[in-house]
């Protein structure tokens, strides 16, 4: 057989030798060997029945012998078939009818003659040759072939000898069908041929009720492979449109007790029935039913099964049929068909209109009311066929949609409306499924929520998710875990939209400046974002204000009014028709208000009234049913006028959309009225006699122009209002109500006036505002979950949806929500909490959540820190508790700078020295800091007993908890905190300040200075990596430390912490930030601040880092204020005999050729290296050093001097600054020309001199005599010193003192020019005179040094003969106390043969040398030292 099905579509070639194996002739050949074989089965089976063995019929007249017999005609007509199919197999088969080898077969069939075996052979043999496909879709007649055998076998009739033989036909009738649907000649099949076939199928499955359970099976599942091949086919056919008449089909009657079994118990005929798909009167004749195969057969088929789910209501169950729940079954049965036909034909229903407009309506209204059925199947069923509807036919279906979620899934999902528990988690896990499409929650919110005429399908959905993932007084349940998967599917498709969108930037909606027609809006272009966007927008903000507007009326009408006049949503001047559209398409009005506000009396609301009914459609609606939809929109008041008034714009309105049945307006007003005074009595409890069927035609006679209403109409309604009451105090609010009828036909004409649907792509458009109402329910939702749940499964559901919530937090700048997801997932750490735990490290390790929420927390704080404000504090608590576990590595942060140098390689060996925490073993005793308190531990150590090893279980939980940690990568918070938002990094430098503490006064090591450690250098990182941002900072970094170093009296590793790393942020930031440099450097203050003890403890180091800082960043300390910082801790390490070296170095950096000297820092250094001068901690050696940089200092000044000059401008001012400083200088050497060091004390001597004679300098002559006052004074001290104090104490003072006095006399000669014309200048002289005399009359150890004996007389010369030189001294200037006698005077004393050397008594007395006034002091004293 496989063979000749895959020859058999073959092209139809002749045959040319019947014994050929291959050829063209083969498969044709093969065709007639099955034919053949066929006939010879089903003759085989007829023979074995004595009716048909050996029987001839006689023939009609004569011309025929008496021995001469006939075949039975269905015998003969299979013995011809043999013939004829040999004698076709060497011609040609493409010109063979198929009917003509069918019949023969197809005449077995509708035989009444036949039993049950012959008629399941000739089945089989037609089952055969339909299922190889011999019948070609080509062949000519084929549409009348294969309308034969579905005729025929539809029309099958046998006689029943056996149960098993009658299910052995049965099933193959089934499979005969299915083979024709299955076929590739299925096409040529007509509508109504269809149409037959699922009639047949569905009569076996009922007769299969009362037989065996095999048959059972097979006829249903028969039945939905039939389904499936005829809708499959609707992706190949093409579109065409036939009347609405010709696609209604038939009004199938429900199946009657009678049509689900036989007639006689030993006959069956498969056509007894007359419930077919498609009958009814004149539908077989019907043109669109006579056409080949397509979109009319498939509304009829789903018109047929929609018929099928309301059968249970009309059908009595037969004791006979198999005990199956046939309210249940039946319909459950008809739905698995629908959804069998949706699934493979929903992607192209859109394209045929009828096919549409059946869903829309029809299927979509059952859909709708058996989704209420108790039976979880059947709304498990519902639900899977509206999920296929949405996810191919959204587009068509908006309304629909909405009101399946409304009136069905939000109903079901909660159990305050009923629902059972079986119903609720069948709902829910339909909801489930929806909400895992990505687009559906976007598109639920622009279709609904922002369409004011829908009902906030979203809000309610998110509500309903939130709320159900609460556990309720009791255990997690499973809708709890379906709720939270509804949650995290929504917010995990927001996420992931978020990352294919720009930066978010809120969205603003233009205010509405004055009224216009909102109410016909519409969105035109729903593909194009640019523009639904805005329009979606501007809906929901109308929307918002609405609501507003119906708080306002629900509390006071004139408010209510005046608010929504106030914001354009009604006209200033108030008009009936935009008043009757409010009260018309606003949900959550006031029914009970707006009732009485339409009966009112008054003019403008009766008007109102009557605007207010013509936004209704009563067309093509029964008058109940319209009065229904009516009534449902408000409470009917109980004044008779006012419902008299309501009436009559109701009849109105009916009687101009529906004027066929009244001939006028007064005859539907009057049964308006009697239809409510009808509802009244029927379902009024008190009411006890009850109005009858004739009552109410007897009151309703000649009512309609004097005529009666046809009997049959008032019958209808009667029993319709005894049935169902018309609700005149309708459920108050949107959402969650029943679908009548009316509200569905309502719902029918609002689908063709709404706007289109809009799809949402990939693009993040709504998902601000659906964020904002979603964010903080779900974050509690999955909280409590979390909080109640182990398996990890559920426990990763959690963790997903929390991190989807941060991203789109950080996303759309929910700061307050970010925070509150961060203080959550701290909680669930178990790290913040405050019970003492024996093992915490193996403790944590175990606890699968708490490890789930630590990776979590941390990874919000490195990805979306830019947005955590208040959680810093959160966190920074749970790090310091891993810090206190031991769990944190030694090296946390790592790199801390742009410039990748680690804060502790730039800090002193003794800081980076300190030892990373490690895991710590099991029963680890408490740490504790400081001295004694590790001194404690180490006795507790060796005294304990010898500690127990940890388990296997144990290793393995502290591994995991390692491993936790290395996840989290904490240390990146600190080290790529340059990236957070000015904001974020403020809170996270708080929350460390915070969480280090404020200790009042720390005397000793503290017992949590490992906390406040710890979190001074996370801090000092942060500092260190946020440079550019210093100034956000500073001052709460600047504060903290600034309590540390005035808190602490005695050395600590907390107060070495904050000093130290002082000193490293100032050494970062000083090179990049120079309008901070005057505060990094004021900071330094606090170093001087400290307390003695500490200050002397980390003296060296202290110097070490600001030598460092000095060399590295002396270019960019520009202000005195500075520079008096740097040189103040400079000069305390001059009198410490460690530090002092390193002090020294940086101030020869500073110093040295005056690489770095300036104004602002000349006077500090030049006292600094005063003070190294004088200290007797180091060498003299370093002390002439330091002489040295003073007196070479003198060249700056002489540069300075030069550089001002040559500028010009205001040079004065600056020059007695600088001359200012040569004086701070001269009397700074003073102080060293003292010290009790020889070589000290004569280099400072000689350094004196040097600055005291530079060239440059421009000193005015009151400078000088200030000068002279500095050099006075050092000569009275040293000749003190040489006359009272031991020569053990200051060696060789001779020296000294020759140097003095020359220093005196070069000096003088210096000054001499400047001075000579002062009035001051004879005075000075006479004081020069009377030091040289003092010196020359000066006794070092009792006597006279031959040294200054011998210098003094050649000085005084030197200097005599430059003043006569000069003109000073001369005889010219006689007369009382004139200066030649007063210098003669004096000189005499001194040495008594000068006067004579100088001026001999043949001089001249006008001799003046003009020429030698040019003389300089450089000359004089060269001759003066010769």
């Amino acid at each position: 057989m496989g063979g000749l099905r895959a020859a058999s579509p073959s092209g139809a070639g002749a045959g040319a030798d019947a014994g050929a194996g291959s050829g063209p002739g083969a498969p044709r050949l093969a065709m007639a060997c099955v034919l053949a074989s066929e006939v010879a089965t089903v003759l085989a089976v007829m023979r074995r029945n004595v009716r048909w063995a050996g029987v001839r019929y006689g023939g009609g007249g004569g011309g025929a012998g008496d021995d001469e017999h006939l075949d039975h005609p269905l015998v003969a007509g299979l013995k011809a078939l043999r013939r004829r199919a040999a004698a076709w197999a060497h011609g040609r088969w493409a010109g063979v009818e198929p009917l003509l080898y069918l019949r023969p077969f197809l005449d077995v069939v509708r035989s009444d003659e036949t039993g049950a075996p012959i008629t399941g052979a000739a089945l089989s043999s037609l089952h055969k040759i339909l299922t190889l496909d011999l019948v070609e879709p080509g062949a000519p007649g084929v549409a009348e072939a294969m309308g034969a055998v579905v005729d025929a076998v539809t029309a099958c009739r046998f006689e029943v000898t056996d149960p098993a033989s009658e299910e052995a036909v049965l099933a193959r009738v089934l499979q005969v069908l299915l083979a024709c649907v299955r076929g590739r000649a299925a096409p040529a099949l007509a509508n109504r041929h269809v149409c037959a076939i699922v009639s047949t199928c569905f009569r076996v499955v009922q007769q299969a009720g009362t037989k065996g359970e095999l048959l059972q099976r097979v006829s249903r599942q028969t039945m939905q492979e039939v389904i499936r091949c005829v809708f499959a086919r609707l992706q190949d056919i093409d579109v065409t449109v036939f009347p609405d008449e010709q696609a209604s089909g038939c009004n199938n009657r429900g199946l009657g007790a009678d049509e689900t079994e036989n007639g006689k118990s030993d006959f069956v005929c498969l056509n007894s029935s007359g419930d077919e798909v498609g009958d009814g009167s004149g539908v077989v004749q019907d043109k669109a039913m006579m056409e080949p195969f397509g979109v009319p057969c498939m509304v009829e088929i789903l018109q047929f099964l929609c018929s099928l789910l309301n059968i249970a209501e009309d059908i009595d169950v037969n004791p006979k049929m198999n005990p199956i729940d046939f309210d249940e079954d039946v319909p459950l049965f008809a739905l698995g068909l629908i959804n069998s036909a949706i699934e493979l034909s929903a992607s192209s229903i859109h394209r045929h209109k009828n096919l549409m407009a059946f869903v829309q309506d029809e299927l979509f209204r059952n859909l709708m009311h058996f989704g209420l059925s108790m039976s979880p199947l059947i709304l498990s069923t519902v639900c899977s066929i509206v999920f296929t509807l949405f996810y191919h036919l959204r587009h068509e279906l908006k309304l629909q949609i909405e009101a399946f979620f409304s009136c069905v899934i939000l109903r079901l999902a909660q159990s305050r409306y009923g629902a059972s528990y079986q119903q609720q988690e069948v709902a829910l896990e339909a909801l489930v499924d929806f909400c895992q499409q990505k687009e559906f929650m976007a598109e639920m919110y622009a279709n609904m929520d922002c369409d004011l005429q829908c009902s906030n399908i979203f809000e309610e959905i998110a509500n309903l998710l939130s709320k159900s993932a609460f556990p309720v007084n009791s255990p997690l349940s499973a809708l709890n875990v379906l709720a939270l998967d509804g949650l995290v599917a929504v917010i995990r498709a927001m996420a992931e939209r978020s990352v294919s969108a720009p930066q978010h930037h809120e969205q603003t909606v233009p205010e509405i400046s004055e009224y216009f027609p909102f109410w016909q809006l519409k969105c035109e272009s729903g593909n194009y974002p640019d523009q639904w966007v805005k329009f979606v927008h501007q809906q929901k903000s109308i929307k918002r204000k609405l609501m507003v507007g119906v708080e306002h009326f629900n509390r006071d009408k004139k408010k209510g009014f005046e608010y929504l006049q106030g914001v354009h949503l009604l006209p200033e001047k108030l008009d009936p028709h935009n008043v009757a559209l409010f009260f018309r398409y606003t949900p959550g009005l006031d029914k009970n208000l707006l009732g009485d506000y339409l009966g009112n009396h008054d003019e403008f609301s009766i008007r109102v009234l009557h605007e207010f009914a013509r936004t209704f459609d009563f067309k093509e609606m029964n008058l109940d049913a319209a009065l229904r939809l009516f009534l449902e929109t408000f409470r009917l008041p109980g004044e008779s006028q006012k419902i008299q008034r309501i009436l009559e714009a109701f009849s109105e309105r009916y009687y101009e959309q529906s004027p066929q049945m009244f001939v006028n307006r007064d005859a539907a007003l009057v049964l308006s009225y009697s239809v409510i005074m009808l509802n009244t009595d029927q379902h009024n409890v008190r009411v006890k006699k009850k109005m009858t069927e004739e009552d109410f035609i007897r009151n309703n006679r000649r009512i309609n122009g004097g005529n009666d209403l046809p009997r049959e109409f008032l019958k209808e309604l009667y029993y319709s209002i005894c049935r169902n009451e018309i609700r005149t105090i309708p459920e108050q609010g949107a959402g969650c109500s029943e679908m009548s009828f009316s509200r569905w036909v309502d719902l029918m004409w609002r689908s063709k006036r709404t706007s289109m649907y809009i799809a949402c792509d990939s693009y993040p458009f709504l998902d601000h505002e659906m964020f904002s109402v979603m964010a903080g329910p779900t974050v509690a939702a999955i909280s409590v979950v979390f909080d109640n749940v182990d398996h990890v499964e559920v426990l990763t559901g959690c963790i997903d949806g929390f991190l989807s919530v941060a991203k789109l937090a950080s996303f759309y700048h929910h700061d307050d929500v970010l925070n509150d997801l961060v203080v959550a997932l701290c909680k669930f750490t178990t790290l913040l909490s405050s019970s003492y735990i024996d093992d915490p490290v193996t403790a944590f390790g175990e606890d699968t959540k708490a490890r789930m929420a630590t990776e979590a927390v941390f990874t919000i704080a490195t990805t979306y820190g830019d947005h955590v404000c208040s959680g810093w504090r959160n966190i920074v608590d749970c790090i310091l508790r891993l810090h206190k576990i031991g769990l944190l590595p030694g090296r946390l942060t790592g790199d801390t700078s742009d410039d990748q140098e680690s804060t502790s390689d730039s800090l002193p060996s003794k800081l980076a020295s300190s030892s990373p925490p490690q895991v710590l073993p099991i029963s680890t005793p408490r740490k504790s800091y400081g001295l004694m308190g590790r001194f404690s531990q180490l006795l507790y150590l060796d005294a304990e007993e010898p500690r127990s090893q940890p388990t296997e279980e144990q290793l393995a939980a502290q591994r995991n908890a390692s491993e936790t940690v290395k996840k989290c990568q904490i240390g990146t918070i600190f080290t790529e905190s340059k990236f957070l938002q000015a904001d974020s990094l403020s809170n996270l430098a708080r929350a460390l300040i915070q969480a280090a503490g404020r200790p009042q006064k720390i005397t000793s090591a503290l017992d949590d200075e490992g906390v406040a450690v710890f979190c001074l250098e996370l801090l000092i990182t942060v500092t260190l990596n946020n440079r550019d941002r210093i100034v956000l900072l500073w001052q709460d970094v600047y504060e903290h430390i600034t309590h540390i170093v005035q808190s602490t009296v005695m050395p600590c590793n907390l107060v070495e912490k904050a000093v130290f790393g002082l000193l490293h942020i100032c050494q970062r930031l000083l090179p990049y930030k120079a309008n901070l440099v005057d505060d990094l450097l004021r900071s330094l203050q606090l170093i001087l601040k400290l307390d003695a003890r500490v200050a002397d403890a980390y003296c060296e180091n202290i110097t070490l880092e600001v030598t460092r800082l000095v060399k590295a960043n002396a270019t960019h300390i520009k202000s005195q204020m500075g520079w008096r910082t740097i040189i103040s801790l400079l000069c305390i390490t001059a009198r410490h005999p460690d530090a002092s070296d390193a002090g020294f170095e940086a101030l020869v950096f500073v110093m040295s050729e005056g690489a770095h000297l300036s104004p602002a820092n000349f006077i500090l250094s030049v006292e600094a290296s005063r003070q190294f001068a004088e200290s007797r901690l180091g060498s003299a050696e370093r002390s002439n050093h330091a002489l040295n940089l003073m007196a070479d200092s003198v060249n700056c000044l002489t540069r300075w001097s030069r550089e001002v000059r040559e500028a010009g401008g205001d040079a004065d001012r600056i020059l007695e600054g600088i001359a200012e400083m040569w004086l701070r200088l001269v009397q700074a050497l003073r102080k060293v020309c003292t010290d009790q060091r020889e070589e000290v004390r004569n280099h400072a001597l000689l350094s004196l001199h040097r600055c005291l004679v530079v060239d440059g300098i421009l000193v005015s002559s009151s400078t000088w005599l200030i000068a002279f006052d500095i050099i006075f004074q050092l000569l009275d001290e040293l000749l003190e010193i040489a006359q009272s104090y031991s020569p053990k104490d200051f060696r060789n003072m001779e020296v000294s003192l020759l140097h003095a006095v020359k220093l005196l006399c070069k000096v003088f000669l210096q000054s001499l020019k400047d001075l000579s014309a002062q009035v001051s200048f004879g005075k000075l002289w006479l004081e020069v005179l009377d030091m040289i005399e003092k010196f020359m009359k000066v006794k070092v150890r009792g006597r006279r040094t031959e040294k200054l004996q011998e210098a003094i007389p050649e000085l005084l010369k030197n200097i005599l003969m430059v003043m006569k030189a000069s003109g000073v001294l001369s005889k010219a200037s006689t007369g009382e106390n004139s200066l030649w006698e007063a210098t003669w005077l004096q000189v005499n004393k001194i040495a008594p043969s000068l006067q004579s050397e100088i001026f001999p008594d043949n001089e001249v007395d006008s001799t003046t040398g003009e020429e030698n006034k040019l003389d300089t002091p450089a000359q004089s004293d060269q001759s003066a030292d010769q």
